[in-house]
């Protein structure tokens, strides 16, 4: 018998319900749900990152306010595990972002000499969301005396990271397939031992099926995850994983395609038709008598240079557009009076939709700040924690792991002090500690972000050193020494700021609606 009412028997469970009858989808493991659809929904969302205005904003939107023009180095050795002085590790501190800054300030960090390091982290940005991943080998390179450094990065994108096409052992567009080394498997390009434990990627020497690539016959080459003697990384996948058995990435638009694609068809249409009842055609039926429709036009513009001469086999809508039609056919006009007076309307309400899945607000999205204050600032801080989380994920995967790599190298090199840095791991650790800052987020009214600041600092909730990282992307102590240098300067010349740094308003600007409403009343009493 068919327990009823039981749970969700007769709610979302339901195989009675005229709604939910037919609906019976199927959650499968990973490689069904996600590997064996990766091809399609790269190709789609690639599409809508490019040909799209909406999927172009979403992508390029958090691509700014995440990396922005780059994540900045903050090292931050653990001083106290180090035995260190505060000063000591504020000296050991620049020392390091300058000898990094030597490396990634230069193309020569680039395989290609393309990109210096902070332009890499966009394009890798960039690739991870439109593919659901991306990735970088680790090469190296003579070094010079300009680049002492040998570590070079090679990006690479998502499709180039696939399982081998090999008929000895299966095709390439399946998702598994048997690994040289016995009890391995390839999973869409990932080697697993037979724990599940990542052993290497599988790369080609080029993206597979490319038509206009001259460079031979499709190759691949397992790079092994690390270094069997170093355990250092030989290549990153910059991911997220939102399954546990999971190998490759999502699209960042993949949950949104199919309603981007459509508000896409919806905006071609309504243009269409809105261009087309902009147009103003003209339809002459030619006479029997033996008149053309170019006599007639002829004498009506006096034989003017220029003067329309029809083809009676071409027809045409356009502006000022005439048609001559044979003798005997009329034409009847079609109403295209839609309601695009809806348009705006539905159209926001399905980016809402958008905006939501994609953790990006509306109004962020859509760069519409409309509202009230308030409500933009509320709208901004969701998409700030949006951004934050992803620029988080994106330093662990990607900037992190390089630094630690290029910290190796130059302590090797003796370019860098770093007792017990090869010794110890937890040492080694206490070393490459670091923080990684990029873009702020807008402020709507910089007098309360800068109280709040204020405030943060006052009760230990954070330091001036990371507000000035987060609110400007400055170091807190270069603006203290410029500060201190230019405080001298205006001394020296007899100038005074008359205390106008202290001179804040207790209350928010114009802009708040509480304050200009207290005004109104004010003026009103």
């Amino acid at each position: 018998m068919r327990i009823r009412n039981s749970g969700y028997s007769e709610g979302g469970a339901s195989q009675t319900s005229n709604i939910l009858k037919a609906w019976n989808p199927m959650k499968l493991s990973s490689k069904s749900d996600i590997d064996w659809n990766l091809k399609t929904l790269r190709n789609r969302a690639a599409d809508e990152a490019i040909n799209t205005p909406i999927g172009a904003a979403a992508i390029y939107s958090s691509a700014t306010h995440a990396v922005g023009t780059g994540l900045t180095l903050f090292p931050r050795p653990n001083a106290k595990l180090l035995g260190l002085s505060p000063e000591k590790a504020k000296e050991w501190t620049r020392k390091a972002r300058a000898e990094f800054q030597l490396w990634a300030g230069s193309k020569d960090c680039d395989i290609y000499r393309r990109n210096n390091f902070y332009d890499l982290q966009h394009i890798a940005y960039l690739s991870y969301l439109t593919d659901g991943d991306a990735f970088a080998l680790f090469r190296r390179k003579m070094p010079t005396q300009m680049a002492p450094y040998s570590l070079r990065l090679q990006l690479l994108e998502a499709n180039r990271v696939s399982n081998p096409l090999d008929s000895g052992l299966t095709n390439y567009t399946s998702v598994e397939m048997n690994a040289p080394t016995p009890g391995h498997r390839i999973i869409s390009g990932v080697e697993v031992d037979a724990d599940g434990t990542i052993d290497g990627y599988w790369v080609s020497n080029k993206v597979p099926y490319d038509y206009n690539d001259i460079d031979g016959v499709t190759q691949w080459i397992k790079v092994k995850a690390s270094g069997e003697i170093t355990g250092m990384p030989n290549i990153l996948q910059i991911c997220h994983d939102t399954r546990a058995d999971q190998y490759r990435g999502v699209p960042y638009l993949a949950p949104v395609i199919e309603t981007l694609k459509q508000t896409s068809r919806y905006t071609t249409a309504e243009l269409a038709s809105a261009i087309v009842k902009s147009f103003f055609s003209l339809f002459f039926t030619e006479t029997p008598s033996g008149s053309t429709l170019n006599d007639v036009l002829g004498n009506s513009f006096e034989n003017a240079p220029g003067a329309p001469v029809v083809d009676v086999g071409d027809y045409a809508l356009g502006p000022g557009t005439l048609n001559a039609l044979p003798s005997g056919v009329d034409v009847k006009s079609v109403d295209a009076s839609n309601a695009q007076s809806t348009f705006g309307i539905f159209m926001e309400a399905l980016l809402k939709q958008v905006g939501a899945a994609l953790g990006q607000p509306y109004e962020v999205l859509m760069k519409s700040f409309t509202s009230s204050y308030s409500a933009s600032r509320a709208a901004l801080l969701q998409a700030w924690d949006e951004y934050k989380q992803r620029r988080i994920w994106f330093a662990r995967d990607f900037c992190q792991p390089v630094y630690e790599v290029w910290l190796a190298e130059a302590v090797a090199l003796g370019r860098i002090d770093a007792p017990g840095f090869f010794d110890d791991p937890v040492i080694r650790k206490a070393w490459c500690n670091a923080e990684w800052f990029g873009p702020t987020m807008s402020i709507l009214d910089p007098v309360k972000d800068v109280k709040g600041s204020h405030l943060r600092v006052q009760y230990g909730l954070s330091t001036r050193e990371r507000e000035a990282a987060e609110m400007t992307g400055s170091d807190y102590e270069e603006n203290i020494e410029q500060l201190a240098y230019e405080q001298s300067l205006m001394s020296a010349a007899g100038i005074t700021d008359n205390g106008a740094a202290s001179a804040i308003p207790t209350e928010g600007g114009d802009n708040d609606e509480e304050v200009l409403a207290n005004k109104e009343r004010g003026r009103s009493g």
